[in-house]
């Protein structure tokens, strides 16, 4: 018996994917008409506003590989990004007219001050107390993992995807006729199968040449609508690099927890819906970002040469007069409950009775996918809490395992040594410092 695939004649015809700058596609709107004329006003300017945004990729023609055979074509896309004041030049403000300042940068021989070329320039990296240098042909070699793919590995429900485990900006991916046809036909039958089957695919992720490779979580989206019907998150497939064990920190160990009685609870409970945002969802668009706003301020001064603002215009600040109004009284009453209860807990338990126990050096970390597989832990630092002898940082150097201890035992070692100063210097450069002592150590004996 077969059964007949349908798939959305939007995502597969209306759209011209072949068009990098085309905009997103835009729903009539029809149903605004009958709402009335603010709503069809507010449904003219999403429309404008979705025009206006250009659909700039992030990468394009990437290959996703779903078996060995079979790939198709996909582009990638940012769509939820912070923005933040972007520099592309440096400006000259004590002339007459501000000017573009052109920056030129040369590396300077430290003995003899000359300029020192591109070409006599090496890279070079310590290995157990000796100094290796590379090629820049051997540097790209070492970093190319192979070409850019997005190569799938396997399948997993949905809801062993935790929501912590999102290091980066997700991508937003979507089917292009560029290099393989009939790639949007394949695209949309996957994503409509890991929407039903509420699936994530577990993936290989090389978004670019001599990117680092990631292991990736392929998540399904649905589309989502505005209250005008128009558009707001398009559906496709979201590229969420996984972090590595090393990625993930270590939650403390609890020795006893203090847990709120129900009636303490019960009166935040009263607090919170007091609170509430309007239809209890917060719209990001009502809060632009102050920083941001600030910064188009003083250039738009600047620019109209317009007396300079004083304050900053912040409407992430609370409506503390609207809070108290609300809840105050509520928050006063919680206050005082909260005092009672502190105070008879007080009374019951000694000052020096702990309550949380410290973190313990082997605690285990937790499994991103909670299968059960063996944790990664924590090796304790040999000398963290003594300190370390001359002969441990001799053979450590010699062996090159100065980076294994931390920071306070590399200073309180190079302190007694009267080797400074040692501020502001990084791991590696208090492991340098030790490497060169002991060098010159051996060279004088």
């Amino acid at each position: 018996m077969k059964h007949k695939l349908t798939l959305p004649q939007d995502i597969v015809y209306n759209q011209n994917m072949l068009d990098p700058e085309a905009p997103a596609p835009i729903v009539s709107p029809n149903k605004s008409f009958e709402e009335g004329g603010l709503s069809l006003l507010q449904s003219l300017l999403n429309s404008i506003n979705s025009k206006a945004v250009a659909k700039r990729a992030l990468f394009s023609s990437v290959p996703l590989e779903l078996s060995k055979n079979l790939k198709i074509s996909v582009k990638g896309y940012i769509i939820f990004k912070r923005q933040v004041p972007a520099r592309s030049c440096y400006i000259w403000l004590d002339g007459e007219t501000p000017q573009i300042v052109e920056g030129k940068s040369a590396f300077v021989a430290e003995d003899t001050a000359r300029t020192v070329e591109k070409v006599e320039l090496r890279k070079a990296f310590k290995f157990g107390g000796e100094t290796i240098t590379f090629t820049p042909d051997e540097l790209a070699a070492i970093k190319n993992f192979g070409d850019p793919v997005i190569r799938l590995i396997g399948f997993k429900p949905l809801d062993m995807l935790p929501i912590w485990a999102n290091l980066k900006n997700s991508t937003f991916i979507y089917p292009s006729e560029e290099d393989v046809i009939g790639s949007t036909r394949t695209f949309a039958a996957l994503h409509q199968s890991m929407l039903k089957k509420k699936k994530f695919a577990l993936v290989w992720y090389i978004p670019r040449k001599n990117a680092a490779p990631w292991l990736a979580a392929l998540m399904p989206g649905a589309e989502k609508l505005g209250e005008g019907g128009e558009q707001v998150i398009p559906p496709g497939l979201w590229v969420i690099p996984l972090p590595y064990a090393d990625d993930i920190r270590q939650k403390p160990e609890m020795n006893k927890l203090i847990r709120a009685s129900d009636d303490l609870v019960d009166k935040m409970r009263q607090i919170m819906q007091q609170l509430q945002l309007p239809k209890a969802v917060y719209d990001p668009s009502r809060y632009p970002n102050p920083s941001l706003q600030w910064h188009y301020r003083i250039l738009q001064a600047m620019a109209l040469e317009e007396n300079l603002p004083e304050h900053p215009e912040d409407k992430t600040v609370p409506k503390f007069r609207q809070i108290d109004k609300r809840a105050g009284a509520y928050i006063q009453e919680w206050g005082q409950i909260l005092d009672e209860e502190y105070r008879q807990w007080e009374a019951n338990h000694s000052p020096a009775e702990p309550i949380v126990k410290k973190r313990s050096a082997a605690a285990a970390k937790p499994s991103l996918f909670g299968d059960g597989a063996a944790a990664k832990k924590v090796k304790a630092e040999d000398g963290g809490a003594g300190g370390a002898t001359d002969e441990e940082m001799k053979a450590r150097a010699k062996s090159g395992l100065l980076g294994k201890l931390t920071i306070p035992v590399l200073k309180e070692w190079l302190v007694s040594k009267q080797i400074g100063p040692l501020t502001g210097l990084k791991k590696a450069e208090l492991v340098e410092r030790v490497e060169e002592h002991f060098d010159s150590k051996m060279q004088v004996d």
